[in-house]
């Protein structure tokens, strides 16, 4: 009978992978497509980088033009010693209370998020229900009580105040995020985890996370760009100009009858180079994430 088996010839397999059968035409026309896309969306970034390195008077020329005359690269060293604002303290509080703030939330909405996907405790509709109202109330509504609050703690301009607003602003959005990627794993999983001895610690940290990190991944990402870009309350909070981020000393250079335009298209470059950074970062521990979910 094994004879006959190894005789027996082999069904023809169908191939894995089919040959792309788009035509020529339809592919130029996909990246032409894509390149006018991508040019929409680089334009405004491209216009803010010439600006940065014209001078003040070609930026207000009556003839405008879209490339520099001259190059002044010397306005991203100048930017930094103007006496609108000191640029440096402002990039470190922004990089101080965004990067916190973010751990904060990470370090609440974790176990959060786990707890609610896996345990049925009373109450627990309404819980989520409360948690996801919050995330319609903004900074910018309760700046003046929270200006109130913190002077009464004695921590009002201070970067722990802005952290703990950040913090609590994106903690619903972070907690509804990993709380979808934790339901979608099996209890059993757990439940064999659990069978070989392991704690719930040991099963929330080496069993689950590497199957949620894009779940994490996503709430880092939007957590931080949030407490990065934060405006409102952070220009209410923060009363020090050293102690204010780069979205509210990005103001300082726009006056009511001058506006130093190649400052403001400088730190605003600078302002987005970070965050670019971070994304680049992440795509990798992205995929890493997904295989890492893949393979358990």
């Amino acid at each position: 009978m094994t004879a006959l088996l190894t005789s027996a010839p082999r069904a023809a397999r169908k191939p894995r992978y089919t040959a792309d059968q788009v035509p020529l035409s339809t592919v130029i026309w996909r990246m032409v497509a894509g390149a006018v896309v991508l040019l929409i969306f680089v334009i405004p970034y491209l216009i803010m980088f010439f600006g940065s390195v014209k001078t003040k008077s070609e930026i207000r020329s009556v003839e405008p033009t879209y490339f520099p005359t001259e190059w002044h690269w010397e306005n991203y060293l100048t930017m930094w010693s103007t006496p609108e604002t000191p640029l440096v303290q402002n990039l470190i509080s922004t990089i101080v209370i965004s990067v916190f703030a973010t751990l904060l939330v990470l370090l609440v909405a974790l176990p959060a998020a786990y707890y609610t996907a896996r345990a049925r405790f009373p109450g627990r509709l309404v819980f989520m229900f409360l948690v996801i109202v919050t995330q319609m109330l903004q900074p910018a509504v309760l700046t003046s009580g929270l200006f109130r609050q913190f002077g009464f703690l004695g921590i009002s301009d201070t970067w722990l105040a802005m952290i703990l607003i950040n913090a609590a602003f994106n903690l619903s959005f972070a907690v509804w995020i990993m709380h979808s990627f934790f339901a979608g794993i099996p209890k059993e999983v757990d439940e064999a985890a659990q069978l070989d001895g392991a704690g719930r610690l040991t099963v929330l940290f080496k069993i689950n996370l590497p199957l949620v990190w894009p779940g994490i991944v996503t709430a880092i990402v939007f957590t931080f760009v949030a407490c990065w870009n934060e405006f409102a309350a952070s220009l209410v909070i923060l009363s020090t100009a050293g102690n204010q981020p780069m979205a509210v000393a990005l103001t300082k250079f726009v006056g009511q009858y001058e506006t130093s335009w190649h400052y403001v298209f400088g730190v605003s470059i600078v302002a987005i180079v970070p965050v670019v950074v971070l994304f680049m970062l992440i795509e990798k521990r992205l995929i890493g994430g997904l295989t890492a979910g893949s393979v358990k």
